[in-house]
């Protein structure tokens, strides 16, 4: 017999609501994942204490219960499958699977049994219908009538609202049947009764939706929001998950609560409570309970007094008093540096968190998309604009999300996430090696982030040795191929005022060719600072000896292949910070131990110390007289060389064929174009045209006026 049985489209009955989900039973329990929420419910084989096959309306049903009185629901099995289940709990829970019909006569009388959390409606030895007490909301009492309210479930068409029963009254003194039919009832449903004092309260806190300033009144089994319109009582049962994410400007926190059921208002419902705190804002908390009963029922995780950021606070009673983790943003860092990814949702502008296992969208429509649940995601152009892109992600269920207006400074940001986790990318098809590797039925709310300041603090530490390391190893980066002296003169070649004269004065008497010189001049003008830039970077000497690498930077650079290969896909920033980890990890004895690197960065510390000397002693200024010379000589050389183009320039375009006329039109330069740079063109022109013989034209007034100059 196999050791594990696997059914998928199963649904479990919660409060009202069949949850499509997968079962799998094994030899340790059972185990059920909804499909919507990501929620595992997992039974150990030890706490089962009954099996139960019945007929119901989709199919069969499994109904089990625990040593503890909880009862779990699951429908959607073929009538087949019954020997099947049977053999199994037989084998390895060493239980009964027992076959029991509902009663289908139709009557509406019979007998109330309490049993666990569940109450019964027999006729007979028959159930009629059982109600799980856990669905009840409200229970209220008349005469010799007992009115029992559910949850609502918001994806059903037809909902069960209220059911009510008549109780006869008895003759037995001092005993009021309705009162202990109630207490019944209540002492089991999960219904919110605000009898005591809170254990603490939160005033005037921000909350974003729904949108408001609003008391949060902590109770030992519910949360209740005091607003000024609306109120809001929130049990601890109803919260899926929690989360703590930073705002982009670094000032902010969000602290986001995942529920299910949603609150309701009208027929708005809010499957997410926002709240947005300042990280200066501080509190002083004191709990509205003795110590002995803090210890007792935190145990260690809270005390009577606490102090220190109010977000911080919140979180860590709602984490204490959920019992579930607090999830926080991963290793993921953005263009700017930020956790978080600025986009457009629906029209609204918003922050896209990418998550050890999902995303979360914040805040205006709230979104949670765990990774087991995408199909696959697409790196869409922008429809308005090519400096942004969208960004689109479709589930499983044929559920699309697009968030749209991504600036593209962050796409590689968020491929090398998004190929990290092995999502699926449209267009690129499933490669081989990227299979997703999440277990179907692992707990997404399992987040390895345990508290957001220890892990910021961890991240704090890494980031601080690394700039500590890098900037011992920042001086051998120096730009070798860049020298201020030939990058000068290139400019000078590219943008000399005297080609550009040469050139322009041997052209046609075209309207085009008298532009062409004032474009010039003005790009002679904007050279001036140019020189400067390229002054100031004269004091840097090429020669001189490089600074020496610490010992982190000697290993990573040795082992940085190494990392690579061990961490497939792993971005630049991932591999430093991987890096500064593994470098931390080492052990002090360890790096003694081998010393290699200390000995390296020493040896490599001693050859700078004295290549410094014999530089400070004679090679800088014999370097320096070198390179003036040098940059001296070669300046001549163009000049020279500039004028010989000048030459050939004037004298080919003269010739003896020209007409006055021509040649007059040829000499006439525009007034935006003469400076006194190029005066000396205008007399080599004359020379030339005095040789050749020809006649000279007039001069102009333009050209006597530079001539005097």
């Amino acid at each position: 017999m196999a050791d594990t049985l696997e059914f998928n489209e199963i649904y479990q009955e919660v409060k009202g609501s069949m949850n499509d989900g997968r079962l799998r039973l094994s030899r340790q329990g059972v185990i059920f994942k909804n499909s919507k929420t990501g929620k595992v419910d997992n039974i150990q084989a030890s706490e089962l204490a009954e099996g139960v096959w019945r007929r119901v309306a989709l199919g069969h049903g499994l109904k089990l219960l625990t040593k503890n009185g909880h009862i779990y629901k699951y429908d959607g099995f073929r009538e087949s499958e019954f020997d099947k289940l049977s053999d199994f709990f037989k084998a390895h829970y060493r239980l009964e699977l027992a076959e029991k019909d509902l009663c289908v006569k139709g009557w509406n009388w019979g007998t109330v049994r309490f049993g666990g959390q569940l109450l019964s409606f027999d006729i007979g030895e028959q159930p009629v219908f059982e109600i799980p007490l856990s669905n009840v909301s409200q229970c209220t009492t008349g005469k010799n009538e007992v009115t029992l309210e559910f949850h609502q479930n918001d994806d059903a068409e037809v909902s069960l609202m209220e059911v009510r029963f008549y109780v006869p009254p008895t003759q037995e003194d001092g005993v009021d049947p309705v009162e202990a039919f109630a207490q019944n009832v209540l002492s089991k449903a999960d219904v919110i009764q605000a009898t005591g004092d809170a254990i603490c309260i939160f005033r005037e806190l921000q909350c974003l939706t729904p949108r408001g300033r609003y008391d949060i009144r902590i109770y030992p089994t519910f949360l209740h929001l005091h607003g000024k319109t609306f109120d809001y009582k929130i049990p601890y049962t109803t919260v899926l998950r929690l989360f703590l994410l930073p705002h982009k400007d670094q000032r902010q926190m969000f602290f986001v609560i995942s529920l299910d059921p949603p609150i309701k208002q009208g027929q708005t419902r809010y499957h997410f409570l926002i709240l947005l705190f300042s990280k200066d804002e501080d509190i002083s908390l004191t709990l509205n309970m003795n110590e002995e009963e803090v210890e007792k029922r935190f145990e260690g995780r809270l005390t009577k007094n606490m102090s220190g950021s109010l977000y911080e606070m919140v979180s860590r009673v709602m984490k204490a008093l959920v019992n579930r983790k607090i999830t926080v943003p991963g290793n993921f860092q953005g263009h700017s540096g930020a956790q978080c990814i600025t986009c457009s949702y629906k029209a609204s502008s918003g922050l896209l968190y990418p998550l050890e296992r999902g995303f979360i969208y914040v805040h205006k429509p709230p979104v949670h998309i765990r990774f087991d649940e995408i199909s696959f995601v697409n790196f869409a152009r922008g429809t308005t604009t090519t400096r942004s892109f969208d960004f689109e992600i479709e589930t499983k269920q044929g559920t699309q999300y697009t968030f749209s207006s991504i600036e593209r400074e962050e796409y590689g940001k968020l491929f090398d996430f998004v190929n990290a986790k092995k999502l699926n990318i449209k267009n690129r098809g499933l490669k081989e090696g990227m299979k997703q590797s999440y277990d179907e039925y692992a707990d997404s709310d399992e987040d390895q982030h345990d508290a957001y300041l220890e892990r910021m603090k961890e991240e704090g530490k890494i980031r601080e040795e690394n700039a500590n390391d890098s900037s011992d190893g920042s001086g051998e980066e120096t730009d070798e191929s860049f020298n201020p002296g030939e990058e000068d003169d290139d400019v000078a070649e590219e943008f000399d005022s005297n080609a550009s004269a040469s050139s322009s004065s041997g052209d046609g008497d075209s309207d085009r060719d008298e532009k062409k010189p004032a474009k010039k001049a003005k790009i002679v003008k904007e050279r001036k600072p140019r020189k400067k830039q390229v002054e100031s970077k004269k004091g840097k000497d090429p020669n001189a000896p490089k600074r020496p690498m610490s010992a982190y930077m000697l290993w990573l650079n040795a082992n940085r292949e190494k990392i690579k290969s061990d961490h497939p896909g792993i971005s630049i920033t991932d591999l430093s910070k991987k890096a500064g980890e593994l470098w931390k990890a080492m052990s002090k004895e360890k790096k003694e131990a081998s010393g290699e690197w200390d000995r390296k960065a020493e040896d490599a510390r001693r050859d700078y110390e004295k290549a410094m000397k014999e530089y400070s002693v004679g090679g800088k200024s014999e370097s320096s007289k070198a390179e003036r010379s040098k940059k001296k000589k070669k300046k001549q050389e163009k000049q020279t060389k500039g004028k010989a183009e000048k030459k050939g320039a004037t004298s080919k375009p003269l010739s003896s064929t020209k007409s006055p006329a021509k040649s007059m039109s040829e000499s006439f330069k525009s007034k935006e174009f003469v400076s006194s740079d190029e005066s000396s063109s205008g007399e080599s022109k004359k020379e030339d045209s005095e040789e050749e013989g020809g006649p000279s034209p007039p001069p102009s007034s333009e050209d006597s006026a530079s001539g005097s100059d």
